[in-house]
C-alpha cells in the first residue's frame, strides 16, 4: 500500500464545506479570522477552529499582526491527494476497460 502520510488530514479538512469556502477566500486574498467569519455568521472561536485544522493539514498559514491573527493560503499543495485519485482513477478506468472487453467479446460468441 502506497503511504501517503499527510493525505487523511488533508482530506478531514477538506471534507468540511466551511473549511473549503475559507480556502475558496484566501485563494483570492489573504484575510484575518474576524474577516473569514464575518460572512458566515460563525463565532471567533468557531472560525479559529475551521483554521487551526487547515493550518495543522499545511493549507494555510497565520501571522499575528497587530491585535489580529492574518491567515494567507499555505505553502503546501493539494500534490499528494491528486496523486492518490489519479491512482484510484487509472485503477477504475484499467478495469472498466477489461469489462468493456469482456462485454464486447461475449457480443461476438452470442451473435
Amino acid at each position: 500500500m502506497v503511504q501517503y502520510p499527510h493525505l487523511d488530514q488533508t482530506i478531514a479538512a477538506l471534507a468540511d464545506p466551511t473549511r473549503r469556502a475559507v480556502l475558496e477566500r484566501l485563494g483570492r486574498e489573504s484575510a484575518t479570522i474576524s474577516g473569514l467569519a464575518e460572512p458566515f455568521g460563525i463565532s471567533l472561536t468557531g472560525m479559529k477552529k475551521h483554521v487551526r485544522i487547515l493550518e495543522g493539514a499545511g493549507l494555510v498559514t497565520t501571522e499575528k499582526v497587530g491585535r489580529s491573527r492574518r491567515c494567507t493560503i499555505g505553502p503546501r499543495r493539494l500534490d499528494d491527494l491528486q496523486t492518490w485519485i489519479e491512482t484510484y482513477r487509472r485503477a477504475l478506468g484499467q478495469r472498466l476497460d477489461r469489462f468493456g472487453e469482456l462485454v464486447e467479446r461475449k457480443k461476438g460468441t452470442t451473435s
